[in-house]
């Protein structure tokens, strides 16, 4: 079985992540609005009818601002924590909400989700990782450092969502106030390039094929930087830079890689061990 994946947008003007298979798809976080998400998708081949659920990471405006209209639209349940709903401040209808918990797995068809805690700057945040067979799908956004759960779940994922917010030194020699910038790189807000390339190097396992950079910042980073910069130590995965302005193709993950990603694992087994 292949799993689908796609970025409607990504940055601070909004984030909305599909993932699913033939049958079914969640979307993690709503950020832009229903109808901008229906254009995307339609323009992708992509149908609503498919989508089954929306998962919450955080409350800030640019990942939940779509999800009262698209929820009602389309009755869609909605999956987050007592804490994020209370600080988004959401008016949904309280049948389509569903609380959940860190490491518990909740299975909308053939997917099954989990979240873990991440460090950021919000009330209750969390990084999910969306498994459909033996593929693993993570989406490690707005964290302010990769923790050992982040860590841990990259080193499994086939492909990930993995934000690349800042360039150190577009950052550093930025306009952005002194607070803001220490609010940024502080450990509790974004992920810089160099940060996410050292997880991506150290930790991507033998068989991840696709990486999406996601939340790039508008005024400190480049796509093109980050793109060259991932592009130089890709060994083989696809890099792409998810857009603050557009949605990205359709990646098919799964088994048109299998035969790609078994002599992958087995070249890793028999140079490591």
């Amino acid at each position: 079985m292949s799993v689908y994946i796609a970025s409607l947008n990504s940055g601070s003007n909004g984030n909305c992540y599909y993932i699913g298979n033939e049958r079914e798809a969640i979307l993690v976080d709503a950020g832009i609005s229903c109808r901008e998400t229906e254009k995307r998708m339609l323009r992708l081949g992509l149908s609503m009818r498919m989508v089954k659920a929306i998962f919450v990471s955080h409350e800030h405006s640019d990942h939940i601002s779509g999800i009262p209209v698209l929820s009602k639209k389309y009755m869609l349940p909605v999956y987050i924590t007592p804490i994020t709903l209370q600080m988004g401040r959401l008016a949904l209808d309280e049948n389509l909400v569903t609380s959940f918990s860190a490491f518990q797995t909740i299975s909308i068809g053939d997917l099954q989700i989990t979240a873990f805690p991440k460090i950021h700057d919000a009330g209750n945040p969390h990084s999910f990782v969306i498994t459909c067979g033996d593929i693993k799908i993570g989406v490690f956004t707005d964290i302010g450092a990769a923790c050992e759960q982040v860590v841990h779940h990259f080193s499994q994922c086939h492909a990930a969502f993995l934000e690349a917010n800042y360039d150190e030194d577009m950052l550093e020699n930025g306009n952005y106030p002194i607070h803001l910038k220490r609010r940024i790189r502080g450990g509790q807000g974004h992920l810089s390039n160099k940060q996410a390339l050292e997880l991506f190097i150290t930790h991507r396992p033998p068989f991840m094929s696709h990486l999406l950079l996601s939340h790039l910042s508008k005024n400190n980073n480049d796509p093109q930087i980050a793109q060259e910069l991932f592009d130089g130590c890709a060994n083989g995965i696809k890099i792409i830079v998810a857009s603050r302005y557009e949605e990205t193709a359709v990646y098919q993950i799964g088994d048109v890689d299998k035969k790609e990603n078994q002599e992958k694992i087995k070249y890793y087994q028999t140079t490591l061990f």
